[in-house]
């Protein structure tokens, strides 16, 4: 009897438990649901933006000159090597001058005997001259000694020419720079010996920085002289820098196997360039029509790139978009808005789905 009362005991016992368990079950939560909030909103509406490609190029030099020699002879001296700056003027190397001063040498005593000969030849002129005048002897050899006389000035004036063409020689024995330089390369050793025409050695003028770059068709026909295009520079340490360069040569003529064109940009002389740098500049090949939004507009939620709009009611609703290329203007939606949706840029507190906005005072349309 004792037993049956407690089984039956038992039973109202989980009977109950299991209508408290049952009866304790939370509602089912939907996030998002229900509030209020201030925010702004936007109608979206499509504009007119550039459009814009990115090309890369090369810093260059303004100004490359191979330096070489105008005379064949044994490098005596060689002052600069490879990363040397030197001013406008300044010795590079010097050839071995003893040739250029024995040809100094030669020429001075051509001149010597060219002197001595026309001196006789002067006088013999002027004897024959005035008996010629007394009738004295016959104009056949007259004739012959005036001959004479003119070919010795002759002679005289090449061995004059022979000496200063020596003399000049001798200057060429040092090669200087021709403007202030970098030393970018050199081909030759003291004790080398070169030859006339043969490159010594490269250089590159400093502070004189251009850009250099192929662009498409479509590019080439949207720039002008004088345009300003940023150039971003590889930067040191890891961060880029971005300078504003001047178009200073566009080239007409297309490369026959790229169809491209070349165009060269002027940096300003206080550029952080240097000659080698690759760089990417960025033309403008026309104008596009689509949506561009605020960059704050955009938002992230599980790793997906969306905004928020109203929907018929007034509620924020997320919408993922497709984002393209962003600046400083905003940014442009390739996908996931159209013309007229209200979007909500900034808001007073935490956005979330099924929120009710409430917008700000002269916001929206």
């Amino acid at each position: 009897m004792i037993w049956n009362r407690t089984v039956k005991l038992y039973c109202i016992f989980g009977l109950l438990m299991l209508l408290v368990a049952c009866g304790s079950s939370p509602p089912e939560q939907t996030a998002g649901t229900g509030g209020t909030l201030r925010a702004q909103v936007i109608s979206v509406s499509e504009q007119t933006f550039p459009q814009y490609a990115d090309f890369h190029g090369s810093v260059v030099s303004a100004r490359e000159v191979q330096v070489a020699s105008r005379l064949m002879g044994y490098v005596e001296k060689l002052l600069v090597h490879e990363g040397s700056r030197v001013k406008a003027g300044e010795l590079l190397l010097s050839l071995d001058p003893s040739d250029m001063r024995a040809g100094i040498q030669q020429a001075q005593a051509a001149l010597a005997k060219a002197e001595s000969v026309l001196k006789d030849a002067a006088a013999n002129y002027k004897r024959f001259l005035a008996l010629y005048q007394q009738q004295a002897v016959p104009e056949q050899q007259f004739q012959k000694f005036e001959m004479g006389y003119k070919v010795a000035q002759g002679d005289r004036a090449g061995a004059v020419a022979a000496l200063e063409q020596a003399e000049a020689q001798l200057a060429y024995v040092e090669v200087r720079a021709p403007f202030a330089a970098a030393v970018v390369s050199k081909s030759i050793d003291a004790g080398q010996l070169v030859a006339p025409g043969q490159p010594l050695m490269t250089l590159q003028s400093l502070g004189n920085l251009q850009v250099q770059l192929q662009v498409s068709q479509q590019a080439y026909d949207q720039l002008q002289l004088g345009e300003m295009l940023a150039v971003s520079l590889n930067g040191r340490g890891g961060t880029a820098k971005v300078e504003q360069a001047r178009v200073s040569r566009l080239v007409a003529a297309a490369d026959p196997m790229t169809h491209s064109h070349t165009v060269k940009l002027d940096l300003p002389q206080e550029s952080a360039a240097v000659a080698g740098d690759f760089v990417r500049v960025r033309v403008a090949i026309g104008v596009d029509r689509g949506l561009r939004i605020p960059v704050n507009a955009v938002k992230r939620r599980a790793g997906i790139d969306g905004v928020f709009v109203l929907d018929q009611s007034g509620k924020a609703i997320f919408r993922m978009v497709r984002l393209g290329r962003k600046s400083a203007d905003g940014v442009i939606i390739l996908s996931g808005l159209v013309a007229g949706d209200q979007l909500v840029i900034t808001a007073e507190g935490e956005l979330y789905n099924g929120v009710l906005i409430e917008k700000l005072q002269g916001q929206g349309v």
